[in-house]
């Protein structure tokens, strides 16, 4: 019942039925507030330069759109890089050095597993979770970090940063902001970012399989994808049509009588999962597991130059 909420709601805000698009206009007063709060927080902001480049990646969409692996394909091209964000699913509060310089320091329930997937991507990398980006931006500087990248930082309007903003390969139907649609921002503000890539023009998603740390090219017939992140039917274009699927929240933290049900429940499947959803699995007993790696492709290094040069700018 909790899976088919979940789906229906990712349905209602991006690619609604007849049923679902009344619902969104009869929240269209609520969504005017809502763009009138937005709008009024970006013209009162005071944005603050923090002597060090600060490169957002974003999107306008709620969830995911590849912030994790864009933010692991750039940030490994530098030195001294902190990827600061908030840590969403965490049992904790306030700011925790995740990892310094590939040195993990906390569990994954103190980090979130997105904290924690980029803490083992960037093995010569700072993590830093808090909610407080300006805090967690100084304390980088006092740690010796000389660039930061923010994850999800677009609506940090008292930031001075570079912002890239990821583009869907697939634009939603809906076009209106929460809670009408599945939009943070106007799509006008696209026009707002530095850069802006898309994916399927600018760049590629690119999956492999591991299991027991080899790659595997052959899948088996019988597959169950277990994910808990955000807008999880993007997956299955990457899988077998027959692959069948339970999805939990995103960022939900799975319990040992979550899986022992699964594990009952699909004892003839092979169970397949990201790399985000394994950091929260891996010391749960779980059977027959394959992991899906998903990384990027970047098509268009030439845009990246820009980067570049707003860094440049720092020396």
């Amino acid at each position: 019942m909790r899976q088919k909420l979940y789906l229906w709601v990712e349905d209602y805000l991006f690619f609604p039925n007849f049923f679902q698009r009344v619902i969104s206009f009869i929240l269209l007063p609520l969504t005017f507030i809502y763009m009138l709060i937005i709008a009024l927080k970006r013209a009162s902001a005071k944005s603050i330069d923090f002597g060090i480049p600060v490169i957002s990646i974003g999107n306008l969409i709620i969830g995911g759109s590849g912030k994790t692996p864009l933010t692991i394909e750039l940030a490994k091209k530098y030195e001294d890089v902190a990827v600061i964000l908030r840590g969403y699913g965490r049992e904790s509060k306030g700011l925790y050095i995740i990892s310094q310089k590939g040195e993990i320091k906390q569990s994954v329930k103190i980090s979130g597993d997105e904290a924690m997937l980029l803490a083992k991507s960037l093995p010569n990398a700072t993590v830093i979770v808090s909610e407080d980006r300006e805090k967690a931006i100084l304390k980088a500087k006092e740690l010796g970090c000389k660039i930061v990248f923010l994850d999800d930082g677009f609506s940090k309007y008292d930031i001075i940063k570079f912002d890239v903003l990821i583009r869907p390969k697939i634009e939603p139907t809906n076009i209106f902001c929460i809670p009408s649609g599945g939009y943070r921002e106007p799509k006008i503000a696209y026009s707002l970012a530095n850069l802006e890539l898309k994916e399927g023009v600018d760049f590629i998603r690119v999956v492999s399989f591991i299991k027991d740390d080899d790659v595997i090219n052959v899948l088996p017939n019988k597959l169950l994808l277990l994910t808990a992140i955000s807008k999880p039917k993007r997956l299955l274009e990457f899988l077998p049509k027959e692959t069948i699927m339970e999805a939990f929240e995103d960022h939900h933290r799975f319990t040992q009588e979550e899986l022992d049900t699964i594990n009952e429940n699909y004892s003839d499947y092979t169970i397949i999962t990201t790399q985000k959803d394994f950091v929260k699995l891996k010391n749960l007993n779980i059977k027959n597991l394959i992991l899906m790696d998903l990384s990027l492709e970047i098509l268009e290094a030439k845009k990246l130059e820009s980067i570049d040069t707003y860094i440049n700018s720092y020396k």
